[in-house]
């Protein structure tokens, strides 16, 4: 049906102020993954108009995909953007309770059993209302590696998915109405490495991935997901997202903003005083080339980057080699594969560079 000339044709694709606001901070922090983006995006929106499904948890994303693909980088960003720390985030290692008598470590051993008074349970009201504001009653769940979980922590899982509540050993009940969960999980990442030909977490020899390749890698992990989990919990999941392997072009943009992580921390460690660094191409290329690890995607990154970044930056500073107002030039030694440091001048000539980092 067509509109006549008196109604207004909507937009349910449009952002509100505060969702446009997320998803530029999640995109300040994370690259290429739009899909993961988009949903989490849509389902804080849906919570900002108060439609959410009552008596279920706000949402449930599942991650799928690869190690270093940046799965739990997104969730810790959205407590970064949310909460301006990613201590907001309750994160549960589903790797330590692959034990049913684990479980008692989440939920606290029941009165009368040994232990009951020194084990304090993790996912109480308490924890899960910390961080809660006036403006943004919001509590962020993420279970690390779902795929590890013992069959307790799959049964607690269900009725939390199912009913938004859970019953802790001494009987007091959480609401997780408020909740937004994620899961994470590495299932089909050896068959996305094998197709691409590969190692897990970034195309080999692939500047791109064409469009029906990645579908083909998305199918793949769904398929993964489908033969690991039941029925029943899949059909609890608000949305499966596959997180695609990244490639040298995303690569390039996680080196830029793990630079600007440090540029941060470098900044706070030195009082809020602009001491300030800058690295050439050619050291760039270097700590590209030297963390670049098929098995381990950005976190090999990350690891080359406190290596040959932070660690002699900070014994510049231990050794007062450098001082507040210093503008420091990183560059590749023509010698041999580590980097150099200079004094390149003060930093009234960088203060472009320190407005983006702060």
């Amino acid at each position: 049906m067509i509109g006549t000339a008196t109604e207004k044709a909507l937009d349910p694709t449009e952002r509100s102020a505060q969702a446009r606001q997320l998803e530029h901070a999640l995109r300040a922090r994370v690259v290429g993954q739009e899909e993961a983006l988009h949903a989490v995006v849509s389902v804080y929106q849906v919570f900002l108009a108060g439609m959410n499904l009552p008596n279920h948890p706000v949402g449930t994303l599942l991650f799928l995909g690869p190690t270093g693909s940046g799965k739990t980088r997104v969730v810790e960003a959205v407590a970064e953007a949310l909460f301006g720390d990613v201590r907001a985030l309750l994160q549960v290692d589903c790797g330590e309770f692959q034990h049913s008598h684990e479980i008692a470590k989440l939920i606290g051993s029941p009165p009368g059993y040994l232990g009951h008074r020194e084990t304090h349970p993790v996912l109480t009201q308490e924890a899960l209302n910390q961080w809660h504001r006036e403006d943004l009653k919001l509590s962020l769940v993420l279970f690390d590696e779902i795929e590890k979980a013992s069959d307790a922590l799959w049964q607690l899982l269900l009725g939390v998915l199912d009913r938004a509540t859970l019953t802790l050993g001494d009987n007091r009940r959480v609401d997780f109405s408020q909740t937004l969960i994620f899961l994470t999980s590495n299932l089909g990442a050896a068959e996305m490495a094998s197709k691409l030909g590969g190692g897990i977490g970034f195309g080999r020899n692939r500047a791109l991935l064409d469009a029906r390749l990645e579908r083909k890698l998305k199918v793949m992990a769904t398929e993964a997901a489908r033969r690991k989990f039941a029925p029943e919990f899949l059909n609890r999941i608000d949305k499966v997202v596959p997180f695609r392997p990244l490639i040298c072009a995303d690569l390039e943009k996680v080196l830029e903003i793990e630079l600007l992580r440090v540029q941060q921390r470098l900044l706070q460690a030195s009082g809020g005083n602009r001491l300030v660094f800058r690295c050439t191409s050619a050291a760039k290329e270097f700590l590209l080339a030297d963390g670049l690890d098929f098995r381990y995607g950005a976190r090999h990154l990350r690891r080359s980057i406190e290596r040959h970044l932070v660690d002699p930056l900070a014994h510049l500073m231990a050794t007062r080699q450098v001082s507040p107002g210093d503008a420091l030039s990183v560059d590749l030694s023509e010698h041999g594969p580590k980097l150099l440091f200079f004094k390149s001048g003060r930093t009234g000539r960088m203060s472009s560079w320190i407005a983006k980092a702060g």
